[in-house]
């Protein structure tokens, strides 16, 4: 990658003066005028540009997308030209967040690029295709990148079903061009980005047995008893998941009142207390359990420990709904425990008689320091026969260990609801590399990664691994990407599948 300029390629005069003067000192801009005519008479111009490490092409846009409103901005996951060629633009799932943060209004989606004004009805059209939005050039400029790295930057000046002469198209008109003077800013990011780098990819990552079963339990309940299948608070916590096992049938409710009785109903694989099956089995619900084994695991200590007599001192975390299950199994025993400080001041009635357990998504170096001050405080307390943090997490969080201290900057994968990845940033934090919890590579700030020479990138066990792909794709959209695998663990753990949706 040579060049430290910007190739900026806009229509219209308006379109190129709306951009940030900061911008204009480090681009090229050409004007390319309107249609696709001209568009491919200064694609090629821009190919004769030698000293642009990439090249950005803004402007405005009509919308398709009943959802897109003046002032929006489009950010094209594809450009479609009018004889079926789709050209994808990877680059532009990294700008998202930082747009976001300018207080800009983003749409992803495929853009078609027409041969002349598209109205209301075309624009109905190509709604029809899953197009957002249409303009006049991008998908012919695109051919000016020629292996560069592309960026597209549209704001809308008219919704869908607006004509381009409508008297209100002037105020729109000014908004889409502030948006676009906005934009400009996040363009600036976007050139600090680009260049090539190192990616570590820990392994292992993403699901882990309990995440797999309890995703297939759903699945095999909407294959064998058909839609809807009730699944009681998040089956894992992350939303792409959650998402599509929505569009597939499944209903998320956060309580038992919530399901019609009778209906087919799936646990969650962080566990439910005994009052919630209680209230399952009064209203009739076809209960499938979709606990994690090793969340049931804890849940069989806790009862057994109470029924000594002992007080259990619960780390972990209030709220989460893997505590609260294992607390309902003993209310009166447990006395939860969430961090060092809460260790030195808890107080029991006989110190003898004392046990902790463990959630199993918490940071092994972060337990191991309230289980020493417990210990400390009360030498006959006793744990549990093996650990209760679970073999995915452990073996996570070593892995980003290891790459986190080969690198400038970690990114997780994962839900900000998922404990097990919250815990992953916070292990890599600890060995003094920055990280950053992402949904999916457009919650990436463009500010975290730009001057980043090796990028560490991982998941939580609830996140999908193509997620991590698409990251991947995505950062070597900003420029020639290296990657290396750092494994610290082989998994090869499966759990049984509950008898109601076993097929053999």
């Amino acid at each position: 990658m040579t060049g430290s300029r910007l190739l900026v390629f806009a229509p219209l005069r308006l379109e190129a003066a709306s951009l940030g003067p900061s911008l204009r000192r480090r681009a090229r801009v050409i004007r390319t005028g309107m249609g696709p005519a001209r568009a491919r008479i200064a694609a090629a111009r821009g190919l004769a540009v030698e000293d642009a490490r990439g090249v950005a092409v803004v402007g405005v846009c009509a919308g398709a997308s009943r959802e897109l409103s003046p002032g929006d901005v489009v950010l094209p996951s594809e450009l479609r030209r009018p004889d079926g060629v789709s050209i994808p633009v990877p680059a532009n799932r990294l700008l998202a967040a930082s747009l976001r943060g300018q207080g800009l209004n983003v749409r992803m989606g495929p853009l078609a690029s027409v041969e002349s004004i598209a109205g209301p009805c075309e624009r109905r059209y190509v709604a029809e295709t899953g197009a957002v939005a249409v303009d006049m050039e991008s998908a012919w400029l695109a051919d000016a990148a020629a292996g560069r790295p592309l960026a597209v930057v549209r704001t809308v000046v008219e919704p869908s079903g607006r004509e381009f002469l409508d008297p209100r198209t002037v105020l729109a008109g000014t908004r889409a061009l502030l948006a676009l003077r906005r934009a400009s800013t996040v363009l600036e990011h976007w050139l600090d980005a680009l260049r090539p780098r190192r990616v570590f990819l820990a392994s292992p990552r993403s699901f882990c047995a309990g995440v797999e079963r309890a995703i297939e339990i759903v699945e095999l309940a909407l294959e064998q008893r058909g839609a809807p299948v009730y699944v009681r608070k998040q089956i894992v916590h992350n939303e792409h998941v959650v998402a599509d096992l929505e569009s597939r049938g499944a209903v998320f409710v956060d309580e038992l009142e919530e399901i019609p009785e009778g209906a087919t109903t799936v646990f969650s694989a962080h566990g439910v207390s005994p009052a919630v099956r209680e209230t399952a089995r009064n209203r009739g619900l076809a209960v499938i359990d979709a606990t994690c084994p090793l969340v049931s695991k804890v849940h069989a200590e806790a009862r057994r420990f109470a029924a000594k007599g002992n007080t259990i001192f619960l780390i972990g975390h209030d709220g989460h709904e893997e505590i609260e299950g294992t607390s309902g199994e003993a209310p009166d025993s447990i006395v939860l425990v969430e961090n060092v400080r809460q260790a030195e001041r808890v107080e029991v009635e006989d110190p003898d008689y004392v046990t902790f357990l463990t959630q199993t998504t918490l940071a092994v170096d972060e337990t191991d320091e309230i289980v020493d001050v417990l210990r400390r405080r009360f030498p006959a307390l006793r744990g549990p026969a093996s650990d209760d943090i679970c073999y995915a997490t452990t073996n996570r969080q070593q892995a980003v260990r290891e790459i986190a201290r080969r690198s400038d900057v970690v990114l997780v994968v994962g839900s900000q609801t998922s404990s097990n990845s919250l815990r992953l940033v916070e292990v890599s934090e600890r060995e003094g590399t920055p990280a950053y919890l992402v949904d999916d590579e457009t919650d990436v700030e463009l500010d975290a990664i730009a001057h980043a020479q090796t990028i560490g990138v991982s998941a939580g066990a609830s996140a999908p691994d193509s997620l991590v792909h698409q990251l991947i794709d995505s950062i070597g959209a900003l420029g020639d990407v290296e990657v290396e695998e750092t494994s610290t663990a082989s998994e090869s753990v499966y759990f049984r599948l509950p008898r109601e949706v076993r097929t053999g």
